[in-house]
């Protein structure tokens, strides 16, 4: 299951900043490697299969993990060229 985390990791701001992913990763998530989309929502409502809130709430926990640019510019670099 996505962990819904609620700052930037490079900035510390609410979400992945607009900033930090268009000027610092490029477009690429320096977790896995894929490119970054609206925010998934999760429903609080269970529809179908425990997928909703309740089951799997939404992380409160921060993570600050600032990107080392450098490296991940070369991550950047071999992600984009390998879009599999």
């Amino acid at each position: 299951m996505l962990e819904l985390r609620p700052t930037c990791e490079h900035c510390n701001k609410g979400t992945f900043s607009a900033a930090c992913v268009e000027h610092v990763l490029q477009n690429v998530c320096p977790n896995c490697g894929g490119g970054f989309v609206n925010r998934p929502f999760r429903p609080s409502n269970n529809w179908k299969g425990d997928n909703s809130l309740g089951k799997d709430p939404a992380s409160t926990a921060r993570k600050h993990r600032p990107v080392d640019l450098d490296a991940h510019q070369s991550f950047s670099s071999r992600a984009e060229s390998d879009p599999a």
